[in-house]
């Protein structure tokens, strides 16, 4: 997970009593775990990258998202242990894909960190925002607390607004490289579904039956559209 994480469009009308999950359906187990190794990965991964900003102030921003990203961990870490299961072990079963997506979409430039840290990351928020609303309220609380924003995205959009505005070859490569990592998180968020039952049943029962799933699917690369122009990506 990381930097910049949108509220779900899913039904936000849609009252607590009916949400479509229980609280004890043991896929939130593995809804939980999957965000943990996701907001861990982060953390070691927005570290690593602080190393390619040319300024101190990047440096710092980055490690401030880090930071956060600790946090949201450690309240994965809570949630999971209060339902009676140990969090190492059940991230195991995510790693191989989540280590997969990172190794295929390792920046090789400051401005691929900055755009991999406010849009690549978002994609993932978007998936599991949008069936938040279909969980119970104290599930939906947790998933909405570790996709938060975690700050400074207004440095990131200037950043990179103000390189592509001017260039437009880097526009053009940044353009690129956002569309990679939409494919890989989708193809990697595909992969995750098809190897657990029990998570794959959850995203079902939430979004109502596999064709409001690719419904979905459809509506991340929207909000990823979005999310670029943003950043002048469009």
């Amino acid at each position: 997970m990381g930097a910049e994480k949108s509220p779900s469009t899913a039904e936000p009308g849609r009252a607590p009593e009916e949400a479509a999950v229980p609280a004890d359906h043991p896929g939130v187990s593995e809804l939980f775990a999957v965000l943990a190794y996701g907001e861990i990965s982060a953390f070691y991964r927005l570290a690593e990258d602080a190393r390619f900003s040319p300024s101190l102030r990047g440096r710092v921003a980055l490690a401030s998202m880090a930071a956060a990203e600790m946090s949201h961990f450690e309240t994965l870490h809570t949630a999971l242990t209060e339902r009676g299961a140990e969090i190492y072990a059940a991230m195991e079963p995510y790693r191989k894909a989540l280590d997969a997506y990172h190794a295929s979409t390792t920046p090789s430039t400051w401005l691929e960190v900055l755009v991999k840290a406010y849009v690549g990351d978002g994609i993932a928020a978007d998936f599991y925002c949008e069936i938040a609303d279909m969980l119970a309220p104290e599930v939906s609380t947790v998933v909405r607390e570790v996709l938060a924003e975690t700050g400074h995205s207004e440095f990131v959009v200037q950043e990179v607004r103000e390189v592509v505005e001017r260039s437009p070859l880097q526009k053009d490569r940044l353009m690129l490289w956002g569309r990679r990592l939409l494919g890989e998180a989708i193809t990697q968020a595909q992969y995750v579904l098809a190897q657990n039952e029990e998570l794959a049943e959850l995203v079902i029962l939430a979004s109502g039956d596999l064709t409001n799933i690719a419904a979905l699917f459809d509506r991340m690369q929207v909000e990823h559209a979005e999310r670029m122009s943003v950043l002048g990506l469009h």
